[in-house]
């Protein structure tokens, strides 16, 4: 059997226990997906429509907030239709266009993280060249070019999956990822090139975290000294902090148990590690930056007062 003959892919992620509770599953995961939406879109359309926040700091979650959309858009439509689905199957290039979207998002939401390192960084330790450095127009010209190469990048490693005989169309997950197709591999000697692309991949996204730490010890350092600089860290860094350490956990959650993958753990179990990063972000991170934010803050609680108000 080879690439040519397979068209559709079985998911077998959701096993009996969770098909017993499907109507319950699917209106948590509704739910969920409804308050995503809406704390994101509301997040975005509040930085877009108030040009006070026409700054890089709101910009780049502007950013953010775009990009868990577009994530969360690549997985909870089809998982809802697979809880209300006897069958669960996605065709192959379906798999594959879930699989680049989910890659993209991952590798996007690091990129957008260390630019915001990069972004308080200029802020509190070279304030004199900030306004130089990041400008509104700058920001969005390097946030745009960052999710383009992650794009491309993941392109890539699809691409070359696209390639490979296989000879299984079972996934044991809730959603396509790219390793998933290439273990169905027939010849796994067929996957060296993947596992080189997949590596420098790998490598690209490190040293991404290794810009944050070190824009962030460099942060820590300045700040020590400085009543003022503290103060601006508590406001401005604790939330990107909280969200690169959501992000970070949820993802090493993920990655070791698909490298350490062990058939005692529950299949329900499995599959909330594998949709943590999909599910635990995109949520939690508006509302940090909501209720942590001064000038975001505010201005949700100006609409709400606005709203309240007796006509």
């Amino acid at each position: 059997m080879n690439i040519s003959s397979i068209t559709i892919f079985f998911l077998s992620g959701l096993n009996d226990t969770s098909r017993n509770y499907r109507s319950a599953l699917f209106f948590l995961s509704f739910t969920c997906y409804c308050i995503t939406v809406l704390v994101n879109v509301s997040l975005i359309l509040i930085i877009i429509f108030d040009n006070a926040l026409h700054q890089p700091m709101y910009i780049l979650l502007c950013a953010f907030g775009i990009n868990a959309l577009y994530g969360t858009a690549g997985f909870y439509p089809k998982l809802l239709w697979d809880l209300l689905s006897p069958v669960h199957i996605i065709c192959y290039s379906g798999c594959l266009l879930q699989a680049h979207m989910l890659y993209t998002f991952a590798c996007s939401d690091l990129s957008i993280l260390a630019l915001m390192a990069y972004d308080r960084y200029l802020a509190i330790c070279r304030p004199l060249e900030y306004h130089s450095v990041m400008s509104v127009q700058r920001v969005i010209k390097m946030a745009c070019s960052l999710w383009l190469t992650s794009f491309f990048i993941i392109a890539v490693n699809i691409f070359l999956t696209s390639r490979l005989k296989l000879c299984s169309r079972y996934i044991n997950r809730l959603f396509c990822v790219n390793w998933s197709i290439v273990s169905l591999a027939c010849q796994l000697n067929e996957t060296y090139i993947n596992e080189i692309v997949a590596n420098i991949t790998i490598v690209i996204y490190v040293n991404h975290g290794f810009l944050i730490v070190w824009s962030y010890m460099y942060i820590i350092k300045r700040c020590a000294n400085s009543i003022e600089n503290r103060a601006k860290f508590v406001q401005t860094c604790v939330p990107h902090l909280i969200s690169l350490s959501t992000f970070l956990v949820t993802i090493m959650i993920d990655v070791t148990n698909n490298r350490f993958r062990s058939k005692d753990l529950p299949q329900t179990l499995q599959n909330f590690i594998a949709m943590e990063f999909l599910v635990i972000s995109p949520l939690m991170n508006p509302l940090i930056y909501g209720f942590k934010l001064n000038k975001v803050r505010s201005r949700i609680v100006d609409l709400i007062t606005f709203k309240c108000k007796p006509i």
